[in-house]
C-alpha cells in the first residue's frame, strides 16, 4: 500500500488563561509563553518523570533556534526571493484547507474531475528528518538532499531512490509508486505528481517528516474500477520454504481446476484465507488504481475481460487467483450528475477542507470590521448608470470620484473604481435573464471584499494557519542562515577540517571493524538463495547479486562490527557468511560476507573520519556563534511565568 506522510501539527488548547504571557525576551523581542508550551507538546509526545528537566532541555534548544531566527530576519533573510517564492507557494497550497467556502467545493470538485481521467506512474524520494535511530538530524537530511539533487541530473530517478531513499520499501521497488489517481495519495503530494510534466521530477516538498520528490514517470487514459473475486491462499507466520512451495503447489492445482470449469466461489469458501472477501464469495469492493501494491494491480488489470481468471501470482501475503467480474470506466463526461456528485462527497470526506461561506463573512464583520463610507447609494448607482454601459462618467453635476472610498475592511479601502470593475463583470444574473438589481449587486460586492480580505488576511482569521505559515517561515530562515552561517561554512573549509582533524586524530577511531559487502533482499527465500549461491563461490558475489537486482541491494565498505547483520555479539571472520536477519514485518532479509577482519580498535584515516569531522567543525562554529548572539540579543527568562509551565499538567 501506499505510504502516506502528511504535514502534522498538534493543537493548543486551552494551555494558558488571560492574555498572552511573555517567557523571555531576546533583543527586545518578546517569545510567548503559549507558543513556547506549543512547540514543546508538539515535539516531546513520551514526557517523562523528569518533566521539569526535559521542558528545561527544550528551552535551551528552543531559544537558541529563536536567536537564529532572529539573526534570519535582521539580515534581511525573509525577503530573499527564494524564501518568498517558497513561502507564498505554501501559502497557495495549503489555504484551501483553511478556508471554506462552497467555491472550494467546486473548484476542488472540478480539478479532481480533470484528474481522474488519467492515471499517472509516480516514484517518489524520501528523505527523513529522523536518523535509523529515531534521532531528529535534519542538518544530515539537508546535506542528504544536496547529494540527491546532484546526483538526479546524472542518473535515473529510480537509482537515486534506491541509493538514497529513507522509505524502507525503496530499497526493492526503486521508490516505484506504480500508477496513482485522484485521491490515491495526500492531497499535497498528489498536486506534487499532477503538476509535474511526464519524465521530469518535482519540486523538492518538505513535510513535518523530511523532504518528498516525485518524478511523473508516464501517463496513461484512467482505467477506472473492478470488480473481482479473489481467492487468497494466505502464508501462515514464519512459514519455511516447504510450507510456502505446498502452497504454491495447491494454487496451481486450483488453477488448473478452474480454467477447466471448476466454481470460483466453491473455491473460495473452501480454500480462501481473506477472512473479509471470504463472506462475499471472494467478491472484493471495487478496486481503484493505486490501493494495491504493484503485483497484485499488474495481475488484476491483465485481465482482459468479463469472467476470465488470471494464473496464481505471490504476493508477501501469499498465493492469490483473481477472477475478473466487471469493469467501471471513468466517466469523461462533466455533465455526468452522478459521478459529479461522486467526486463531490470524495472531496467532502478528504483532506480537502471546505464549508460553508457565511462563515467567513461573519468572522471578517466581527473581527475586521466593515463600513460601508463614501457616496450615498443613490449617488452611486447614478454615476454608474453610464459607467457600466460605457459612457461619459455620471450624471451633469455628480460629484462621485472614481478614487472615492467606498466600503472599508478593517484597514483597507475599496475604491468606486473598484466597485465598477466588479460591476461590469457581475451585473448579469447567471442564467443570463438580465440585470441584477442595484441591492443584490450591492450585496454581493461586499459579500466579495470580504471574502477576499479574509483569505488575503487569513492569518489573522486562523490561529492554526498563522501557526502553520509562522512555522514554515520560521524553519525556512533557519536553514538557510544555518547553510550560510555553519553548514556550508564547514563543509568548504578543506583546511579548518584538516587542522581539526589533526589535532583530534586521536578521537577518531574504529572499533572493531570488518571489511564486507551487506545484501538487502526483499525476502527471505531470495535471501537463502543468494547466500547458498555465494557459499559455493564467494569471489562472484556481485555477479550473483546483479542477476537479482531488482530483488537485492548491495553495499560494500568498512563496517563495525554492530553495524553487521546477524552476528549479535559473536566475532565476525573473514571469508564467511553471516547469519539471515529476517523482518518479520515485511519478510524482508539482510546479512553479509565479511572479507576482512579488523578485531582491534584503530586510527581512521581522514578520508575516513571526514564525516565525523565535519560534524564537529559544526559544533565549534555553531557554539562560537551562539555566543555571538547571546551578547547580541541577550536573553532574559521570566522565571515566575516558568515556574507556572513547569507546574501544568501536559496537554
Amino acid at each position: 500500500m501506499k505510504t502516506r506522510l502528511m504535514l502534522t501539527g498538534l493543537l493548543l488548547a486551552s494551555c494558558l488563561t488571560g492574555q498572552a504571557q511573555t517567557l523571555f525576551t531576546y533583543g527586545g523581542t518578546k517569545a510567548d509563553a503559549a507558543e513556547f508550551l506549543r512547540a514543546y507538546t508538539k515535539n516531546n509526545n513520551a514526557i517523562g518523570a523528569d518533566k521539569a528537566g526535559s521542558m528545561r532541555e527544550y528551552l535551551d534548544l528552543y531559544i537558541n533556534s529563536r536567536l537564529k531566527i532572529r539573526e534570519a530576519f535582521a539580515r534581511g533573510y525573509d525577503t530573499l526571493p527564494q524564501i518568498r517564492t517558497e513561502v507564498e507557494n505554501l501559502r497557495v497550497q495549503i489555504i484551501e484547507n483553511y478556508i471554506n467556502d462552497p467555491e472550494a467545493i467546486n473548484r476542488l470538485t472540478r480539478e479532481a474531475f480533470k484528474r481522474s481521467q488519467k492515471d499517472v506512474h509516480a516514484a517518489h524520494i524520501f528523505l527523513a528528518f529522523r536518523n535509523t535511530g529515531g534521532i531528529a538530524d535534519t542538518t544530515a537530511a539537508y546535506a542528504k538532499l544536496q547529494q540527491v539533487l546532484k546526483a538526479l541530473p546524472k542518473q535515473d530517478f529510480l537509482s537515486v531512490a534506491q541509493q538514497y531513499s529513507d522509505d524502507p520499501s525503496a530499497k526493492t521497488n526503486k521508490g516505484d509508486l506504480g500508477f496513482v489517481t485522484a485521491f490515491t495519495l495526500p492531497y499535497v503530494f498528489e498536486n506534487l505528481v499532477y503538476q509535474t510534466a511526464v519524465g521530469k521530477h518535482s519540486r523538492v516538498y518538505r513535510s513535518g517528516a523530511g523532504y518528498h520528490i516525485f518524478k511523473n514517470i508516464g501517463e496513461r487514459k484512467a482505467l477506472g474500477k473492478m470488480k473481482a473475486q479473489q481467492i487468497l491462499l494466505a502464508f501462515p507466520p514464519d512459514a519455511d520454504q516447504a510450507t510456502r512451495n505446498g502452497i504454491k503447489s495447491l494454487a496451481d492445482s486450483l488453477y488448473a481446476q478452474l480454467k477447466k470449469g471448476a466454481d470460483f466461489t466453491s473455491f473460495v469458501n473452501k480454500f480462501s484465507n481473506d477472512y473479509i472477501s471470504v463472506n462475499t464469495g471472494g467478491t472484493m469492493p471495487d478496486i481503484s488504481v493505486g490501493q494495491f501494491d504493484q503485483t497484485f494491480e499488474n495481475n488484476l488489470w491483465s485481465l482482459k475481460k468479463d469472467g476470465e481468471v488470471g494464473k496464481p501470482f505471490m504476493t508477501n501475503h501469499g498465493w492469490h487467483i483473481l477472477k475478473r467480474i466487471s469493469v467501471k470506466p471513468v466517466s469523461a463526461d462533466s455533465n455526468n450528475t452522478a459521478y459529479m456528485e461522486q467526486l463531490r462527497m470524495a472531496v467532502k470526506n478528504d483532506d480537502r477542507w471546505t464549508t460553508v461561506r457565511d462563515f467567513i463573512y461573519d468572522e471578517v464583520v466581527k473581527k475586521a470590521g466593515v463600513k460601508r463610507i463614501g457616496p450615498t447609494d443613490a449617488a452611486l448607482w447614478a454615476f454608474s448608470d453610464s459607467l457600466l454601459d460605457y459612457k461619459p462618467a455620471g450624471p451633469a453635476g455628480s460629484k462621485v470620484k472614481m478614487e472615492d472610498v467606498l466600503l472599508r475592511i478593517g484597514k483597507t479601502d475599496f475604491n468606486v473604481e473598484d466597485w465598477i470593475v466588479y460591476s461590469r463583470n457581475y451585473r448579469f444574473k447567471p442564467d443570463r435573464s438580465g440585470v441584477k438589481t442595484y441591492n443584490e449587486l450591492t450585496d454581493e460586492y461586499i459579500k466579495a471584499k470580504e471574502y477576499d480580505y479574509y483569505r488575503n488576511n487569513l492569518e489573522d482569521f486562523n490561529a492554526d494557519f498563522r501557526a502553520q505559515m509562522n512555522e514554515f517561515l520560521d524553519g525556512n530562515l533557519f536553514f538557510e542562515i544555518m547553510q550560510q552561517e555553519i553548514w556550508n561554512k564547514a563543509q568548504t573549509d578543506s583546511a579548518s577540517l584538516l587542522a581539526l582533524y589533526q589535532k583530534r586524530k586521536e578521537q577518531y577511531n574504529w572499533k572493531p571493524s570488518a571489511e564486507a559487502v551487506i545484501f538487502f533482499c526483499n525476502d527471505e527465500a531470495v535471501a537463502k538463495t543468494l547466500q547458498n549461491q555465494i557459499k559455493q563461490q564467494p569471489t562472484e558475489w556481485r555477479t550473483f547479486a546483479d542477476a537479482l537486482v531488482e530483488k537485492v541491494v548491495a553495499d560494500s565498505a568498512r563496517y563495525e562490527w554492530e553495524q553487521l547483520p546477524g552476528i549479535g555479539n559473536a566475532t565476525p571472520k573473514e571469508k564467511t557468511l553471516t547469519p539471515l536477519s529476517v523482518n518479520k514485518q515485511d519478510n524482508s532479509a539482510t546479512f553479509a560476507y565479511i572479507f576482512k577482519v579488523h578485531p582491534q580498535a584503530g586510527p581512521r584515516s581522514f578520508a575516513e573520519a571526514k564525516g565525523l569531522v565535519i560534524n564537529d567543525q559544526q559544533s565549534l562554529l555553531e557554539e562560537a556563534w551562539m555566543a555571538e548572539l547571546k551578547k547580541k540579543y541577550p536573553v532574559h527568562i521570566d522565571q515566575q511565568v516558568w515556574e507556572e509551565l513547569v507546574k501544568r499538567k501536559a496537554p
